[in-house]
């Protein structure tokens, strides 16, 4: 790996290191979902929900779509799926 790519694999873990990021990600796991169900399962404020959910659509973890006035959010793709399957798997052993 270069420098540059060692960079982007850092910021890719420390968007993983907060845990309220983590359960985000983890409910959209189970599909898509907008921000007030988000928040209503998380108990959390929509917009602490919004916040962080733009931070992961950001870095390429999330993506949304629009449905009249309300987004949809869900994980971008199977590598997503795939980082927090393998995370688990480690923590569980």
């Amino acid at each position: 790996m270069n420098s540059e790519e060692y960079q982007a694999l850092a910021e890719l873990f420390k968007i993983f290191g907060t845990p309220t990021r983590l359960q985000i990600m983890y409910t959209l796991y189970e599909g898509e979902k907008c921000v007030y169900d988000i928040a209503g399962e998380l108990g959390m404020s929509q917009s602490a929900i919004s916040h962080q959910l733009s931070i992961l659509k950001q870095n390429r973890l999330v993506k949304n779509r629009r449905e009249g006035k309300t987004i949809y959010y869900s994980l971008l793709d199977s590598h997503v799926v795939t980082i927090i399957e393998q995370g688990l798997d480690h923590i569980r052993e």
